[in-house]
């Protein structure tokens, strides 16, 4: 099992995310004296009797001042078992841009609701979000539970409707964790609650501790993308050519031959420099400089690939999360950023858009507006190399960035299928058709 856990949580404004972070991070002893201190002199200031444990998250002046989360909060913290690698993303609709952020690298999701209020709209259109991003598991949080006087019968609502949305997103049943919880009181976040006698699972950091981890995709074909040609020209190295990144994935040993792309000419592996030294292997994640048998023109933005090779194409399919305020429309010209290589685009064509309520497509859309979810085509203007991301997340992914200003416009996924259920006609544009079987999948989730 690995010791490293990244996570992300999620959710709608105010159903308590960063509370639940402040609690995980108090609990297990995970805060600064300093910290603390300031944490409970502005709980004092704001005529609080105890910490207000969301300010150990909220860090932003503006976000202690409104009360929301704004910006992805990224938190660090260990237990004797496993150390983690904690996002807390925004709930409030208009910063879904950064909860897709926090998002893209977790391998587990923790969704937050309110007890009160029960599965909703942002909670359906989050979950829709982790699912598209591929993340493998998700955890429930029905947080308030004090609030409704802790009722199993309030608990097993939600959790029987959260289940059933999570199935249909491609969610299996071991993939998917429901804990009643209260993170303001503490209930079943860290210590087992005496509230509770009819729950019987493990407490939230007993699953985070235990909960199987998705491990980096070493047994992928590898994926090096060039950030820097180092060429010293030096007395000491005057023939050094070394092409230094981060292996995205994969692993690579010396000896090894591969492909750059998208030229497509091959060479092999000769040596792998680091700052430490140099390596006779290297796997996902790892920074490094790669040193070739050929003396090539390798440039930033190429990729150095093995085993099997990616689709080099100018004209691809994929699943965008669009989320600029100017809506997108065939016929816009962007760029493309993918890996380190970046390339003018057009988007020829918007397929469909999708509706993460009903799991359903409108064929053929007008345009896609701020936190639309839709499949379209882009045509770049050089051939790009690109891994479908059901196959590979690192390399499947890629930023769609505004080419006048350099702002992120979207996040897309290369060839990613729609959750649509099975059974649902296609709906017209402003159609009112809704599914009627929410187990069956025309495609695969996560």
């Amino acid at each position: 099992m690995s010791d490293l856990l990244r996570l992300a949580t999620a959710g709608s404004v105010d159903d308590g995310k960063s509370t639940l972070v402040g609690r995980l991070l108090y609990d297990t002893k995970s805060v600064l004296a300093d910290t603390l201190d300031a944490v409970h002199r502005a709980s004092a200031d704001r005529g609080l009797a105890t910490p207000d444990l969301s300010l150990l998250v909220d860090g932003l002046r503006s976000e202690r001042e409104q009360g929301i989360t704004i910006d992805v909060a990224y938190r660090y913290f260990a237990t004797p078992r496993r150390s983690f690698v904690l996002a807390d993303t925004p709930g409030h609709v208009q910063y879904t841009r950064n909860t897709v952020t926090g998002a893209s690298t977790a391998q587990l999701g923790v969704l937050l609701v309110d007890a009160r209020k029960g599965v909703i709209e942002q909670t359906r259109r989050h979950a829709a979000v982790l699912a598209l991003l591929g993340v493998p598991r998700l955890v429930l949080a029905v947080n308030k539970i004090d609030l409704v006087d802790y009722a199993e019968l309030t608990f097993s609502r939600i959790a029987k409707e959260f289940t059933a949305h999570a199935t249909a997103l491609g969610y299996g049943e071991d993939a998917v964790v429901e804990i009643p919880v209260s993170a303001l009181a503490g209930d079943n976040v860290v210590e087992r609650s005496v509230n509770t006698p009819w729950y019987s699972g493990p407490t939230l950091l007993e699953h985070l501790e235990t909960v199987p981890v998705e491990p980096d995709p070493h047994d992928a074909p590898f994926r090096f993308p060039v950030q820097y040609v180092i060429r010293p020209r030096t007395a000491e190295f005057p023939d050094y050519r070394g092409y230094a990144g981060q292996v995205a994935a994969g692993t690579i040993r010396v000896g090894d031959e591969v492909s750059v792309l998208p030229s497509g000419l091959r060479s092999r592996v000769t040596g792998i420099d680091t700052a430490d030294g140099p390596l006779t292997g290297a796997a996902a994640g790892q920074s490094v400089t790669l040193l070739l048998e050929h003396d090539l023109d390798i440039a930033r933005g190429e990729l150095v690939a093995g085993g099997e090779l990616p689709t080099v194409t100018d004209e691809f399919e994929a699943t965008v999360c669009w989320l600029a305020e100017k809506p997108l429309k065939a016929g816009a010209r962007v760029l493309v950023k993918h890996g380190t290589r970046t390339v003018q685009a057009m988007v020829t064509e918007l397929r469909t858009r999708f509706d993460e309520q009903r799991l359903a497509a409108s064929d053929a859309p007008g345009s896609l507006e701020l936190n639309d979810i839709g499949q379209v085509v882009l045509r770049t203007a050089e051939p790009v190399p690109l891994d479908d991301y059901t196959h590979n997340r690192r390399t499947g992914a890629f930023l769609v960035i505004d080419a006048a200003d350099g702002g992120t416009l979207a996040a897309g996924l290369v060839g990613a299928p729609l959750p649509v259920l099975d059974g649902v006609d296609t709906c017209t544009e402003g159609g009112n058709t809704a599914p009627t079987d929410t187990h069956a999948l025309v495609s695969p989730g996560p």
